[in-house]
């Protein structure tokens, strides 16, 4: 069995933005310690906000 290794980056925050298949959306794959120490899940509903020059993520809730 071969297994690819990983390419380190310098800095793992640097990720890259790849386009759906549909072509209508976007994605960008998070680092697992990140998520992990957010407490994400798989499927989990997240709601993406403009703010300034970016994009704040958060958990999604129903109350507001």
């Amino acid at each position: 069995m071969y297994i690819m290794a990983r390419r380190k980056f310098e800095n793992e925050n640097i990720r890259n933005l790849t386009r759906g298949s549909g072509g209508t959306s976007y994605s960008v794959i998070l680092p697992i310690n990140m998520v992990r120490e957010l407490g994400w899940k798989a499927k989990q509903k997240l709601e993406a906000k403009r703010y300034g020059d970016g994009i704040l993520i958060t958990d999604w809730s129903e109350e507001e």
